[in-house]
């Protein structure tokens, strides 16, 4: 059996910038230039929105799994719960939904008061497992990569900062990417700008040392998409985004 070089790409930028739609259509990308690969959509976003951009309704989430084993640990069943973990790697697999062409599976709703390092340790290894039986890995996380570092894996391939051409956005990208030398080992950092409404705006854009790979303009298509909540595979190939990002993932070598 051949052995997978998993490559595990992980998206972050300030909230409201269209991280989700960024890398929902990552997942489309990678879909539609790798047929024969196996892809995995990680949504680490509590609001879950990559499953709706994906047309996807999961059922169950890792933090679902990892309450119940918290659950049975506070109900002082310590037995089941030691027989839980040994279950987790299975039942991860059954939260797995499997579409035409990629995996998905949800991280889910933040972690419940307490420290329960041992079990929410366990869970990011068992994840960062899960990511080595995929030859492509898309993490959608929170505003910040120390969530990533947290509950996900600790090392990713691809690091893609997505900002509109805000102050604001661009100076939290930076700041990811100073948490990130210091928190998360990876390959490649580079930057997306979505949302330019205007073209000459691109050279008032400071990104620091970080590459763009490409400048996405306002699309009216997604923005119908998004009132309609259809998926982003439903998308004209035509559309600014899909062509964007498309460009993007070339430009790192990855389509």
């Amino acid at each position: 059996m051949k052995k997978i070089n998993p490559i595990i790409i992980a998206v972050a930028g300030k909230g409201g910038v269209g991280k989700t739609s960024v890398s929902a259509n990552i997942v489309r990308c990678l879909v539609e230039a790798h047929p024969d690969k196996k892809i995995l959509a990680v949504d680490a976003d509590p609001a879950v929105g990559l499953s709706t951009a994906l047309g996807i309704e999961p059922q169950m989430t890792i933090d679902d799994i990892r309450k119940n084993i918290v659950k049975n640990v506070e109900g002082g069943n310590t037995k089941e719960a030691v027989e839980l973990l040994a279950e987790v790697r299975y039942r991860i697999y059954d939260a797995l939904i499997e579409k035409d062409g990629f995996s998905f599976i949800a991280i889910g709703r933040p972690e419940a008061q307490g420290c329960y390092c041992k079990i929410n340790s366990y869970l990011k290894e068992v994840i960062g497992l899960l990511s080595e039986q995929f030859d492509y890995t898309v993490i959608d996380g929170e505003a910040g990569i120390e969530q990533v570092n947290r509950r996900v894996m600790e090392k990713v391939s691809h690091l893609i900062l997505i900002t509109d051409p805000s102050k604001k956005g661009t100076q939290v990208i930076q700041t990811i990417k100073k948490v990130a030398d210091e928190l998360v080992m990876y390959k490649k950092a580079a930057v997306i700008v979505n949302r330019v409404s205007d073209p000459e705006v691109k050279n008032l854009i400071h990104t620091g040392d970080l590459q763009v790979l490409s400048y996405i303009e306002n699309d009216n298509n997604l923005a119908f998409f998004d009132i309609q909540g259809q998926s982003v595979f439903n998308l004209p190939s035509s559309s600014v985004i899909v062509r964007r990002t498309n460009e993007a993932l070339q430009k790192l070598g990855l389509v």
